[in-house]
């Protein structure tokens, strides 16, 4: 007689999902994923983690921190459902997902998942632009009935007021705070024909896109070469190019035919993840860039930051910073910008002290989402204990614990299918201590108040400088 191998003893942790725009299409978003599945696993050694994603074979061979990885595109929805169902809780996000033609479409599964009795959890999302009629509705009705709603600026939590969202909003920071770095090697610096012993300027060109429509291509790709120009002349330093998703590839190309001195420019070709990419970092000596990550893992790695702020997420992040911005990006600004660019450079050693402590409190805020994350998690367990004396969250679709907040309400605005849901939602938590899921990236140190010139240079308080163009967009 044959008997069957034994099966492997059934976890008990938590069935924790995690909706995002994953997948490999950015940079940002996989360092964003990379930090929330850290956080996850630390609060929770044994759950089951599952990652909904665009392109799940990329995720799987990426991302080792997830359990299991689900397609969410182009398969059919009782696929996507069937798995909603068996969950214990739904993370959205982090990073920029609201806006115009996507949020409906997260907010639908989120939506599935609060009627089948999952809790939910908006992870420092960032929202806007939020115009079209369908996503604003989404964006009201499923926020309300989540257990708490964490974004990542004050950017965020203006669009989302501005749509009507009536509940408590959570501000903190982006996630990809936290992320650690990994070795960039001389050897990738060498294939990359990066020169040694060299003064380096990184430069972030991103696409025009949805998230930054009234960028003039021939204006801001002539604006970049300009300034690439001025510091390779102004330092002797060379440029190099850093794509954080495969569009980048082009604009940077566009920018480097454009300089007087384009000899002195490399565009990064190969692959990296998102911890190489803060490791180069450390190889540069100053940065300009479009992308809100590539000004992150700058930050973070204590360089002096120039953003060229497209949407509302990176003038946020400037004031935050305490850096200089221009409002846009145009070629009649270039006198402004290199004048800056100057001014930067030459005090960076004054700045160093006060960026080292703006750096410290954003990755203490991105912290407290993870914090407030784990709060949830123990409040799940102390509820499945009142309910039935069970010392664990439910073990799969058979066994699970189901919410009893539920109502019936018919929804049937913002694309989301009429669906029984969730009560009013919780508010956020308050007194939640943060904690740091990973160990800090190390030492950081930039510059701090920024100059005159003429520019519109963002403040440090809490409502200076904000901007209400709702511009922030697709990329996370």
């Amino acid at each position: 007689m044959t008997t069957s191998p034994p099966r492997p003893p059934r976890s008990r942790g938590p069935r924790i999902g995690l909706l995002g725009s994953y997948g490999g299409y950015n940079i940002g978003d996989e360092a964003i994923l990379q930090c929330v599945l850290g956080c996850l696993r630390s609060h929770r050694p044994r759950a089951r983690l599952i990652v909904f994603s665009r392109d799940a074979e990329h995720t799987r061979a990426h991302q080792p921190a997830a359990d299991e990885v689900v397609d969410w595109e182009g398969v059919p929805q009782k696929q996507v459902t069937d798995v909603l169902a068996g969950l214990d809780l739904l993370v959205l996000g982090g990073g920029g997902i609201l806006y115009d033609g996507e949020a409906r479409r997260y907010l639908k599964l989120v939506r599935a998942a609060q009627v089948r009795g999952v809790r939910t959890f908006a992870y420092a999302v960032g929202a806007g632009p939020l115009r079209e009629r369908d996503d604003r509705e989404a964006v009201r009705t499923v926020l309300a009935d989540m257990d708490e709603v964490v974004v990542r600026d004050q950017e965020s939590r203006l669009v989302l007021e501005e749509v009507g969202v009536e509940r408590d909003l959570v501000v903190t920071a982006d996630p990809a705070l936290l992320l650690p770095p990994e070795p960039f090697t001389a050897e990738m610096m060498r294939q990359e024909g990066v020169p040694a012993n060299a003064r380096l300027v990184g430069m972030s060109v991103r696409e025009p896109g949805r998230a930054a429509e009234k960028l003039d291509e021939g204006d801001y790709h002539a604006l970049l070469a300009d300034v690439a120009d001025f510091l390779v002349r102004r330092l002797d330093a060379h440029v190099v190019f850093m794509p954080m998703e495969r569009h980048d590839v082009r604009h940077a190309h566009a920018v480097l035919s454009r300089m007087t001195a384009p000899d002195r420019g490399r565009i990064l070709h190969s692959a990296y993840t998102p911890g190489q990419v803060l490791g180069l970092m450390s190889h540069l000596d100053l940065v300009v860039g479009m992308r809100l990550h590539f000004l992150i893992f700058a930050a973070v790695s204590g360089l002096p930051v120039l953003p060229l702020p497209y949407a509302g997420k990176v003038f946020d992040f400037a004031r935050r910073l305490g850096a200089p911005a221009l409002v846009g990006v145009a070629r009649e600004q270039v006198g402004l910008l290199l004048a800056e660019v100057d001014r930067l450079w030459d005090e960076f050693p004054q700045r160093r002290v006060d960026l080292t402590a703006r750096v410290r409190d954003l990755r203490e805020l991105a912290s407290e989402t993870c914090a407030r994350c784990g709060a949830l998690l123990d409040a799940m367990d102390r509820d499945a204990q009142g309910r039935g004396g069970s010392d664990q969250l439910h073990q799969g679709p058979a066994g699970r614990e189901t919410s009893d907040r539920t109502d019936q309400r018919d929804t049937g605005a913002g694309g989301i299918d009429p669906l029984e849901q969730g009560g009013t939602g919780g508010a956020g938590r308050e007194g939640v201590r943060p904690v740091d899921p990973v160990d800090p990236a190390g030492p950081v140190a930039g510059p701090g108040a920024p100059g005159p010139h003429g520019l519109r240079l963002l403040g440090a308080g809490p409502g200076d400088g904000t901007v209400t163009s709702h511009g922030a967009g697709q990329e996370a």
